[in-house]
């Protein structure tokens, strides 16, 4: 598969589809999440799809009170944060994004290490649907 077959707008439509993929290198087997269209190891542009797991755990994490215009028409801001982390998948990449089902105005209740497991937020209209990566507790 070329780099040109591996790109966002092929990502995108995955998510939509729930489906948490990335692509490998064929050339030295770097797995990439999201995907790259050329290895940042040995910088072929040999990529292939690849589907992973979608489960991982906290590496890292923030509490975040004023985010982009997007969330706060969500209902989040100052009396409602959200979480936003780093998430060191099953299969080793790491993925930032959002982290779901915890208490993001007690961070102290969140636990680096804990076990998460993707999550596919969708959002929009029918007619432009958008659908983001977040994790949950496994």
């Amino acid at each position: 598969m070329s780099a040109r077959a591996v790109n966002d707008h092929g990502y995108e439509a995955y998510l939509r589809e729930d489906k948490l993929m990335g692509c490998r290198c064929q050339s030295c087997q770097a797995l990439f999440v999201p995907p790259r269209t050329i290895c940042t190891s040995c910088h072929s542009t040999d990529m292939a799809w690849e589907a992973v797991s979608g489960g991982g755990r906290l590496a890292a994490f923030t509490a975040i009170a004023i985010g982009p215009a997007f969330m706060a028409e969500e209902g989040y801001g100052r009396d409602n944060p959200y979480i936003t982390g780093v998430v060191e998948l099953d299969e080793g990449p790491r993925v930032v994004a959002r982290i779901e089902g915890v208490d993001a105005r007690a961070p102290e209740s969140i636990a680096v290490g804990a076990s998460l497991r993707a999550l596919f937020l969708h959002r929009g209209t029918e007619e432009a649907p958008r659908t983001f990566l977040a994790f949950e507790p496994a």
